[in-house]
């Protein structure tokens, strides 16, 4: 019913409705909020290494996008609650003005973490105001960037639950930041190997719909031969590859690549630890035996060359992923699923698996 309703108003931009862009306005802040509902105060503000932000400010500043590139543009009357959290909560957005340094994130105790929540909320509350009130010239104005906004948001969703896993990760307690869930999966077959025929294929977004500019420019690619495994690399396969000594095996690796491990001292994936022979993983989840059913994850660009390189094989291009992944259905384990942690092989589909 809600469908036909939506078909019935005017479409600003690309499907987008007044109502489907409060909608998904209110569904993607929401979900930002759920992710951290189980967080404590103090887990808010740790900003371990500079890679690393605070998850208050990342809530902060995923709300000053909608007020800086939104708000103050749309509506004279708008308020900020404090003129400086644009000067805090910028983040490369030259044209924007002064940012704080990303280093320093954590160095901020005011505003609290009580005080961004409130900063959020106010946001919100002006958001879905404008969006109910506006006249239509101004949803349209600004539905593009409302639609960059809330994909924008929803990239700072997959930030969080990595930082946040940093930060547990460095504390002994193993803190937790969702429950365990099992999902039931079939025994993991060896790597079948699918074939794509040499020719010139269209890469890149022909411009319909939302994409982001490193997307572009729709153009065509020549590809030579090329097989592509079927499924992951799962983490029994790459404790084979450290216990074939892998990371001690310097042919395997790339220069740089070999560089990097000697002085970081790398032995495995990051959250990875061997204890009585045995190798575990700290997950958002809780610190728990590696599963050697899911795809292994947490490994750089030169750990995942050296594995193809000791594997016989070599890492697919960009070009031959996207062509690989073309005609297979947009399925996989998504952020709406609250795994937040790769899953094994549900079923061998008889193509390409895992590829979202």
């Amino acid at each position: 019913m809600k469908e036909n309703v939506y078909e019935t108003e005017r479409i600003f931009n690309n499907n987008l409705t007044r109502k489907v862009l409060i909608k998904r306005y209110e569904e993607i802040r929401e979900f930002s909020l759920k992710i951290v509902e189980t967080m404590e105060t103090e887990d808010f503000v740790i900003q371990p290494v500079p890679d690393v932000s605070p998850t208050k400010w990342h809530l902060a500043h995923t709300s000053w996008f909608f007020e800086e590139f939104v708000l103050r543009k749309a509506k004279v009357e708008y308020k900020s609650p404090n003129d400086k959290y644009a000067y805090l909560f910028n983040s490369y957005y030259v044209r924007a003005g002064e940012r704080w340094l990303r280093s320093h994130r954590g160095l901020l105790s005011r505003p609290t973490v009580k005080e961004v929540f409130e900063y959020r909320s106010h946001v919100d509350n002006a958001m879905v105001s404008f969006l109910e009130n506006a006249v239509d010239e101004e949803i349209a104005e600004f539905a593009v960037t409302i639609d960059i906004g809330l994909h924008h948001e929803q990239q700072h969703q997959e930030l969080m639950l990595t930082d946040i896993k940093y930060v547990f990760s460095i504390n002994p307690l193993y803190p937790t930041l969702v429950d365990d869930k099992l999902i039931e999966t079939t025994e993991i077959e060896g790597v079948k190997w699918i074939s794509f025929d040499e020719g010139i294929y269209e890469i890149g977004h022909n411009g319909d719909g939302f994409f982001y500019d490193n997307e572009k420019p729709f153009h065509k690619a020549l590809l030579q031969d090329y097989k592509i495994a079927n499924r992951l690399v799962t983490n029994k396969e790459y404790i084979e590859f450290i216990e074939d000594g892998g990371y001690k095996n310097a042919v395997l690796w790339l220069s740089e690549g070999f560089t990097t491990v000697e002085e970081n001292k790398w032995e495995a994936p990051l959250y990875w630890r061997k204890i009585n022979d045995e190798w575990w993983n700290y997950t958002l989840a809780g610190f728990k035996k590696v599963n050697p059913d899911e795809p292994v994850c947490h490994v750089s660009f030169f750990e995942a060359e050296a594995y193809a390189h000791w594997a016989g094989a070599r890492l697919a291009t960009e070009f031959e992923w996207e062509v690989a992944s073309q005609n297979l259905p947009v399925d996989g384990n998504f952020v709406d699923d609250e795994f937040f942690h790769p899953i094994p092989m549900k079923a061998d589909n008889g193509s390409i698996n895992q590829m979202y």
